[in-house]
């Protein structure tokens, strides 16, 4: 017979764990803090690079060094800087075609004598490409090639045993954040840029999506002529589903709406619904939107009047659409 296996005995954290965990935020913190004494005439100097870049920055490293270029990169690419990403190991075969005489290169290496990254530098400068480095070592032979220098060098890293980059890579990062963010004010770059490159993203969507992108139209509209009767108001809006009827003359022009808020106000005051015409209880005074309007507009409309649908009408004031609360959340402008 097998022996049978010793259980397992979960391990649990200890209260040292806090302690350690504090102590690398306050190291990490410290590193990040230290940079400020160093932003001078080189950290200028490596913003007019950029600026006077007619190509693109292209952002190297290796190692936990490589993933912080990533980012500097994704993060410059965002906030109207155009750059990308090249491995330093991957450059030496075949890549580094993707670096022109246009571009800045930007190498990160904390020792400032990273093989993969010394070998590409003497190409890329001998095509006139210029080289911003950011390194914890001002005297290493990548610093001696830099055309602006960034140091970033840290009292001691947060690993305890001295090994893992940590402070380090964060100090690293937090001046590409630096570049990026200052690149970005050099340059102008406000929200509607950002929107542009971010489509996808919350604010994208609020600043660039239209009335006109997410209005209803067509036969989805619940239009209803003034001398309907208040079932036959009641029948079109439940049919189309918007909670209200937009009371429309014989060219479309809106004028007015009933909603399902009247209907049960008119309820309480109104002992024969069917006698009704829906021309006599309409709101006459809508609010409304044009459908060139951003929708972020609409959501705001509508909170301010505590409604949650707008008729969208055209500058003759004639329907072409309507807003709802719930398309807006699913359009994600809300």
């Amino acid at each position: 017979m097998k022996p049978l296996a010793a259980a397992t005995v979960p391990m649990r954290a200890s209260p040292q764990a806090l302690v350690l965990a504090r102590r690398v935020l306050e190291i990490e913190a410290a590193a990040v803090a230290a940079l400020c004494d160093r932003l001078d005439g080189e950290f200028l100097h490596a913003i007019e690079l950029v600026l006077a870049c007619r190509g693109r920055v292209v952002v190297s490293g290796i190692g936990k060094s490589g993933h912080v270029a990533r980012k500097i990169a994704s993060t410059m690419a965002s906030t109207g800087t155009p750059a990308f990403f090249v491995h330093s190991g991957e450059a030496m075969h075949g890549d580094l075609g993707m670096i022109t005489r246009d571009d800045v290169l930007i190498a990160l290496s904390y020792s400032g004598e990273t093989e993969e990254l010394l070998r590409i530098v003497p190409a890329v400068k001998r095509q006139g490409a210029r080289l911003i480095v950011i390194t914890g070592n001002p005297d290493s032979a990548l610093a001696r090639e830099a055309d602006a220098l960034l140091d970033a060098s840290v009292a001691e890293e947060a690993c305890p045993l001295g090994l893992a980059p940590t402070a380090s890579t964060t100090a690293a990062l937090a001046f590409g954040d630096a570049l990026a963010i200052a690149l970005l004010d050099a340059r102008g770059f406000g929200p509607e840029d950002f929107a542009r490159a971010h489509p996808g993203g919350r604010l994208g969507r609020r600043l660039l999506t239209h009335v006109a992108d997410v209005m209803r139209t067509g036969s989805a509209l619940p239009r209803v002529a003034p001398g309907a009767t208040l079932t036959e108001v009641i029948v079109e809006i439940s049919r189309k589903g918007m909670g209200l009827a937009l009371v429309v003359d014989a060219e479309d022009r809106l004028l007015g709406v009933f909603t399902d808020g009247d209907l049960r106000r008119l309820i309480d005051r109104v002992s024969d619904l069917r006698a009704v015409v829906i021309e006599s209880v309409m709101s006459r005074t809508p609010q409304t939107i044009e459908p060139q309007a951003l929708a972020v507009e609409g959501v705001e409309l509508m909170e301010r009047h505590r409604v949650n649908q707008l008729p969208v009408v055209d500058a003759q004031r004639r329907v072409v659409g309507a807003l709802n609360m719930h398309d807006l959340f699913a359009a994600g402008v809300v």
